[in-house]
């Protein structure tokens, strides 16, 4: 497959300098991004499956999820940033 795509000036010169900074040419460069992007989202839908069949197989909704995600979100943030005398 042929791609064509359209790039600043900056945009292109970053590009070069990466690909020669790694020792490839701007089409090889280009290539091994893609390969290791599709790779990695791969990798991150069969490590998340699990979760995901769990989170269907609890019955809850998206909406208690995120509360329940916030509040451990808040009890990390205030063990972290609170000291003990704080909580009181």
């Amino acid at each position: 497959m042929d791609i064509t795509i359209r790039l600043s000036p900056e945009e292109e010169r970053t590009l070069h300098e990466h690909a020669t900074a790694s020792g490839d040419d701007i089409t090889s460069y280009v290539h091994r991004l893609i390969e290791r992007h599709v790779r990695a989202s791969g990798m991150l839908a069969e490590l998340l499956a699990p979760i995901r069949r769990e989170f269907a197989e609890s019955g809850m909704s998206e909406d208690e999820l995120d509360s329940l995600v916030e509040e451990a979100r808040e009890e990390v943030w205030r063990a972290n940033h609170l000291s003990p005398s704080d909580s009181s």
